[in-house]
C-alpha cells in the first residue's frame, strides 16, 4: 500500500514539476527582459559647442590725414637727419637769413581748406603766435600729440574733446613760411619727441590698453 502511495506521490510530483517548470522558465525570461529594459545605456548628447558672440574690441586705429580736400599737396617735408640729401634740402626753412630744419609737414593748396583732427583726443592748447599763426594742440592716446599751425580760423577751444575727423579750423598763412602761401603746418609727437608724420599718417597704431 505504501509503495503504491509513494508511486502516486512521485507521479504527482513529476506532473507538478512538468507543469511548474515551464511557468518558472517563462517568469525568469520575463524578469530578465524587464531588467534588460530597465538597465539601459544613458543617452549622450553631442551638441556642437557654439562660442558666444562677443563684441570685437579693436586694439589698433588708423591715423588719418589732417585734411579732407584731395587737392591738398605737400609743400615742404619733415627734416629727416637720416634722409636723402634732396629730401633734406626740401625740408629747410629760411627765415631772415636763418636756416631751420622743418619739424613737421607743410600742406599747401591755393584755396583755404578745412583742417581736421587725425585721431580722437583732447585740445590742450589754443594760441596765436606772430611767426607761426594760430595753433591748436591735441593730445591723443598712447602718448601721441598733434599740432596744427598756420591756421586762419579755429573752431575749438582748450579742453574740448574732439573726434577723429572733426574740423579744428582752416588753413592760412604765417610769417615764418611766407613763400608757401596758404598752408597748414602739421607736427606730430610721440611721448614728447618730434617724429616724422609720414611714418604715422594712414597707418595702424596701437590703442591705449585699459587697466
Amino acid at each position: 500500500m505504501i509503495k503504491k502511495r509513494l508511486k502516486y506521490q512521485y507521479a504527482f510530483i513529476l506532473v507538478g514539476a512538468l507543469f511548474i517548470l515551464p511557468l518558472l522558465l517563462v517568469a525568469t525570461a520575463v524578469k530578465t527582459n524587464l531588467k534588460e529594459e530597465q538597465v539601459t545605456e544613458p543617452d549622450y548628447v553631442f551638441d556642437e559647442v557654439v562660442e558666444s558672440s562677443l563684441p570685437v574690441v579693436n586694439t589698433t586705429t588708423k591715423i588719418i590725414n589732417p585734411y579732407l580736400d584731395n587737392s591738398v599737396k605737400i609743400g615742404k617735408t619733415f627734416y629727416d637727419y637720416q634722409g636723402e640729401e634732396d629730401s633734406q634740402i626740401n625740408s629747410i626753412i629760411k627765415h631772415e637769413n636763418t636756416y631751420l630744419q622743418n619739424s613737421g609737414i607743410d600742406y599747401v593748396n591755393e584755396d583755404s581748406f578745412e583742417v581736421i583732427s587725425i585721431l580722437n583726443g583732447t585740445v590742450t592748447e589754443v594760441e596765436e603766435d606772430e611767426l607761426t599763426g594760430k595753433t591748436v594742440e591735441i593730445n591723443h592716446e598712447n602718448g601721441y600729440t598733434s599740432v596744427y599751425k598756420s591756421l586762419s580760423e579755429i573752431a575749438v577751444k582748450k579742453g574740448d574733446k574732439v573726434n577723429q575727423g572733426q574740423v579744428l579750423g582752416k588753413s592760412g598763412t604765417n610769417e615764418i613760411d611766407k613763400d608757401l602761401g596758404n598752408h597748414l603746418h602739421f607736427e606730430m609727437y610721440e611721448n614728447g619727441g618730434v617724429v616724422n608724420p609720414e611714418n604715422y599718417l594712414n597707418k595702424e597704431v596701437p590703442l591705449k590698453k585699459e587697466n
